[in-house]
């Protein structure tokens, strides 16, 4: 499932993270890639362990944990803490399939992290930089995605993606990975299509019976479905 969720930070977040990140000092961004994403990434990252990075990290956290879209959608178990990384002078990032698993260096590299989920949030204006699509090889096709600052996409980590060059100005983006109560993309889709249609029917005929049943039936299946 590939999901924008909208308006994850506000415009003063946004711009407050903005401000923090030109100050900061970044590095080359494969630190964190794999051998393989090592060879395709071309671009600069905020290093994870610095102050900069600790504080914006609990700002998105925060902002998720405020989200009912993101929570419907991603159905999280653990969240790798966001990362944030930066593009331009025509860098790029080529086609290639994220780790598999993580380990969170906040907790001393011990704790893994299955990466069911993985998320870009946009923190550069689509007309601040050319080029720097997003591109997810999806089931239903290729998808090219320029989200608007402060909003964030939602896709499968089995995805082939990649990012095109940042050929006019800067973009800027946190990105991290969920590790999903339900493994599978499939299940993850069932879910959140029933949670938005019962939220729908509550609106719209808030003492509906069948309302009871269906809250039940989503529960049951998380409960079949959900992994400790």
């Amino acid at each position: 499932m590939l999901l924008h969720v909208p308006q994850v930070l506000t415009a003063e977040q946004v711009a407050h993270c903005r401000a923090r990140l030109a100050q900061a000092d970044w590095a080359d961004g494969r630190i964190t890639a794999g051998y393989q994403s090592a060879q395709a990434k071309d671009n600069s990252q905020l290093p994870e362990d610095g102050p900069i990075a600790h504080e914006l990290s609990a700002l998105v956290l925060q902002a998720l944990s405020r989200n009912s879209t993101f929570f419907s959608a991603a159905l999280p178990q653990r969240i790798y803490p966001p990362l944030f990384n930066r593009y331009g002078g025509g860098q790029s990032f080529g086609f290639h399939v994220d780790n598999a698993v993580r380990y969170d260096r906040s907790r001393g590299g011990a704790e893994p992290i299955r990466t069911d989920v993985s998320a870009t949030l946009f923190l550069s204006a689509p007309e601040e930089y050319d080029g720097g699509e997003l591109v997810i090889e999806d089931t239903y096709g290729t998808q090219q995605v320029k989200l608007a600052a402060g909003d964030m996409v939602l896709y499968p980590g089995t995805s082939l993606h990649r990012v095109t060059p940042v050929t006019r100005g800067e973009r800027l983006a946190s990105f991290f990975w969920i590790q999903s109560m339900l493994r599978e993309d499939a299940q993850r889709r069932l879910m959140f299509e029933l949670d938005v249609s019962i939220r729908r029917l509550t609106q719209d005929v808030p003492e509906h019976p069948a309302l009871v049943q269906l809250t039940g039936v989503y529960h049951n299946l998380l409960r079949r479905w959900a992994e400790p």
